[in-house]
């Protein structure tokens, strides 16, 4: 349970720089030193959620694709920038976290939606997560059991 929990706060912490740096630039060491001069999170979630972060954010030109494919009626501008961070962050896990359950990455960042975002948002993520799982090879379903 202890890594389940750290696990979402560094997903949630890491939503929230992810944001930051899409709003306003910088570098992702820069703003993780930032970010971490107000919160002081186990030495796990650190780690976790500066993994992330930078993973993330050194590949958003593929995420974004791989997003604009799955949004077929949206254009990424259009996407609440809450939301296309949480995209970012859902769909890097899936490719990059292959011990983390495809199912296990859709949920955690449904409830993330159902907290930061607009009542539609976890619908819609769920949408787009699934698309970009089975695209990539990695059919989800949000009720698949978690590790």
């Amino acid at each position: 349970m202890a890594t389940k929990m750290t696990r979402r706060q560094g997903r949630e912490f890491a939503l929230q720089v992810l944001y930051l740096l899409d709003m306003f630039g910088s570098e992702p060491r820069q703003a993780l030193g930032m970010f971490w001069n107000n919160f002081e999170p186990s030495i796990t979630t650190r780690e976790f959620t500066d993994e992330l972060v930078i993973g993330a954010w050194g590949e958003k030109a593929r995420l974004d694709q791989l997003i604009a494919d799955a949004a077929e009626n949206w254009r990424l501008g259009r996407l609440p920038r809450v939301e296309l961070n949480l995209l970012r962050l859902g769909a890097y896990e899936l490719l990059s976290y292959p011990n983390i359950a495809p199912g296990v990455t859709i949920n955690e960042a449904i409830e993330i939606a159902r907290r930061f975002c607009s009542d539609e948002a976890p619908t819609f993520i769920n949408g787009i997560l699934d698309h970009i799982a089975t695209a990539i090879g990695k059919k989800a379903h949000a009720h698949e059991p978690t590790v």
